[in-house]
């Protein structure tokens, strides 16, 4: 009898683990993770890189004395320099004038407002190469100078769009009852903007500016027609690339790299809602 259940009892085979759909999003998202990062590996690496010379291609051991001599080239010194004030500069304009041009169109509703939408999203989707032959035009037209002025204004153009579309959709989802509550208490339309709306749409104003920032920092198309006989960061690690970047490169960026990082680590670490005692 027992025999006779054991052979009619159905056989459980083992289960074969299936690659599904999440398991596959998720593979995949690590594989673009890894890709992305990569670059960033191998520059961090070759920044204590124990070079002889210029060419810092190939591994020939490990040393820390890069960091120390981070500062030895003069001339890329003075381009890291001319790059970071152009993008502080560029970064705090475009901030003021993208914070504006984001509140109007996300809070009113006004003649002309979709064509300038239209124009926002137009210049950020437009190849650099097109802002950067217009501007040399208009430089040029106007007999402007190239130099550090044309290349600040030319960030300042191209950064404006990406403040005023972060600031824009934070405005999009702000809650009208605050400001209404506002302006029962007695506040003014100034006040009500200064007190109540600017501080909640202040983190999308800081994104958009660090956003100016980054994109300021690495541009070169633009930069490269309306520079002149200006030099900045990115010109001069394409003009070195001819005769072999110095490891001086690699640790600039990974510096650069890890303050962005620990900024962004902050800053999430802020906006986290914080436990009540």
């Amino acid at each position: 009898m027992t025999q006779a259940v054991l052979e009619d009892a159905p056989v459980v085979k083992p289960r074969r683990s299936r690659l599904t759909g999440g398991r596959a999003l998720y593979i995949y998202t690590w594989v673009i993770m890894a890709w992305l990062i990569l670059p960033v590996l191998f520059m961090i690496a070759f920044g204590f890189n124990d070079t002889p010379g210029r060419y810092n291609q190939t591994w020939e051991g490990f040393t820390f004395k890069w960091y120390g001599r981070v500062f030895d080239l003069d001339e890329l010194t003075k381009a890291l320099v001319v790059s970071l004030g152009v993008a502080v500069v560029s970064s705090f304009v475009a901030g003021a004038l993208g914070t504006g041009i984001g509140y109007a169109l996300g809070r009113f509703r006004f003649r002309g407002s979709g064509t300038l939408n239209l124009i926002m999203f137009a210049t950020i989707s437009s190849p650099e190469l097109v802002m950067g032959t217009s501007l040399l035009t208009l430089f040029v037209s106007v007999g402007a100078g190239l130099g550090v002025v044309t290349i600040t204004i030319a960030h300042i153009m191209f950064s404006i769009s990406f403040v005023a579309i972060v600031v824009r959709a934070r405005v999009l989802t702000l809650d009208r009852s605050i400001e209404e509550a506002a302006a029962d208490l007695g506040a003014n339309a100034w006040t009500t903007f200064w007190r109540i709306t600017f501080p909640i749409i202040l983190p999308a104003v800081g994104a958009g500016m660090m956003l100016a920032f980054a994109l300021s920092l690495d541009d070169f198309v633009v930069t490269n027609f309306t520079a002149g006989t200006t030099t900045t960061f990115p010109l001069w690690i394409w003009g070195a690339t001819r005769v072999g970047l110095p490891p001086q490169v690699n640790v600039m960026g990974t510096l650069i790299f890890m303050a962005g990082v620990l900024l962004a680590v902050a800053s999430s670490i802020r906006s986290r809602p914080r436990k009540r005692s």
